[in-house]
């Protein structure tokens, strides 16, 4: 049989900005071990004193957990920064094609917003390997604070400029938007990428002892994460609105449980916030009312994911989509619902649950929970896996579907 010259990546698409996002998202996972299972005392987040410190003397299931932990950082770090830099490369090259120019006129223009969101997450992704892998980090961190933040702002101007030559046009010239492919939630993209910017802005308020530090990222983060909730709220309003009169367009179906990252993303930008307010200005949150936020925060997310994964099977997108024929590049956004909620389950359980004392950190009930967030993380990983080998890989398949 004759191979395929072509692979659906070949048709190129900002969405596969995604790609790296997903891997980026893992990186994130696989801290969470260190973060919640490492001792550490006099910072926020374990560095790299605290894992090889207890890799020399934690037990064996602590040292394993480790190792994969690092193993697992590693290997998706390298594999966001390989997809960052092809898909930087492959949007220069779209921007020159009629493609390009029909895009900006489309209601696709906001998939360019995949471009600031996925260069956000490299810069976390950045910061993690940093902390875990460069020894001494911690000593000059508040001289990377303010270059951090000038990083993200960057990204938020870069990202508020997209949004509004699309809203500039939208708004000023009626009937150019097309209500009828509106039927999903993937104008839900601009406000995503702002929450990952808020997020990334509001870091040194968690982790800065610097005052002027603090008060900046505290503001910064604020008008980022104020501004992804309004957006979101009128982008949801509207999309289920036209969902409601056409159904889910079929390609778009993932984007249901976008809600499910950026509910994740600006979580934990208040809980960087509240320890911030709580370090920097004495203001003092209490474990129980930490335990609320995040069991709303959770039922949101369970609610929408119930939601996107009823109409995904309803409309048969699996079988089309994943393991049939067909390729989306809007199938990656399948991946980032099950790495926030993962995320989510580990501060739920160890900020909510234990920091509440509700139940015994490393006990049955831990473990039992937080199972539960790593089946997620590795079901994630094995969709990363399979959609890289389905869309970037030279075989015989078939030219992909566009998702708005």
């Amino acid at each position: 049989m004759t191979q395929c010259t072509t692979r659906p990546a070949d048709t190129y698409s900002p969405l596969y900005f995604l790609a790296s996002l997903g891997a980026g998202g893992l990186v994130v996972t696989f801290f969470m071990y260190l973060m919640f299972w490492v001792p550490y005392q006099g910072r926020p987040v374990p560095v790299f004193e605290d894992v090889t410190g207890a890799l020399a003397s934690g037990g064996p299931a602590l040292q394993a957990g480790i190792v994969i932990a690092l193993i697992g950082i590693a290997a998706m770090a390298f594999l966001n920064v390989k997809l960052l830099i092809w898909n930087i490369a492959a949007l220069r090259a779209f921007q020159k094609t009629e493609s390009y120019a029909a895009l900006r006129q489309s209601n696709g223009e906001t998939t360019l917003l995949a471009a600031p969101l996925a260069s956000a997450m490299t810069i976390n992704v950045g910061f993690i390997v940093g902390l875990v892998f460069v020894p001494g980090l911690w000593s000059i961190v508040e001289y990377l604070f303010p270059m951090a933040l000038l990083a993200f702002l960057g990204l938020g101007i870069w990202a508020l400029r997209l949004i509004g030559g699309f809203l500039g046009r939208v708004l000023t010239q009626g009937g150019i938007f097309d209500v009828t492919a509106h039927n999903s939630f993937a104008q839900l993209l601009p406000a995503f990428a702002i929450s990952m910017v808020g997020v990334g802005l509001a870091a040194p308020s968690a982790m800065s002892g610097n005052t002027v530090t603090v008060g900046v990222s505290l503001v910064l983060s604020t008008f980022f994460g104020v501004t992804a909730i309004i957006y979101t709220l009128v982008a949801a309003i509207t999309g289920f609105n036209s969902m409601l009169h056409h159904g889910t367009a079929k390609e778009a179906g993932p984007t249901l449980m976008v809600v499910v990252p950026i509910v994740t993303v600006l979580g934990i930008l208040f809980m960087r916030q509240n320890h911030g307010l709580h370090v920097a200005f004495d203001a003092h949150g209490t474990p129980g009312e930490t335990l609320i936020f995040l069991s709303r925060l959770l039922a949101i997310e369970i609610l929408f994911l119930a939601l996107g994964l009823l109409v995904l099977k309803r409309q048969g997108y699996w079988a089309e989509f994943i393991s049939g024929q067909k390729a989306s590049a809007g199938s990656y956004a399948l991946i980032c619902p099950g790495v926030a909620f993962a995320v989510m389950m580990h501060f739920f359980v160890n900020k909510g649950l234990v920091g509440a004392g509700v139940i015994d950190k490393f006990g049955l009930a831990f473990w039992g929970l937080t199972g539960i967030a790593i089946v997620a993380q590795f079901m994630m990983i094995w969709l990363v896996l399979k959609l890289n080998r389905k869309h970037f890989s030279r075989a015989d398949t078939p030219a992909p579907v566009a998702a708005e």
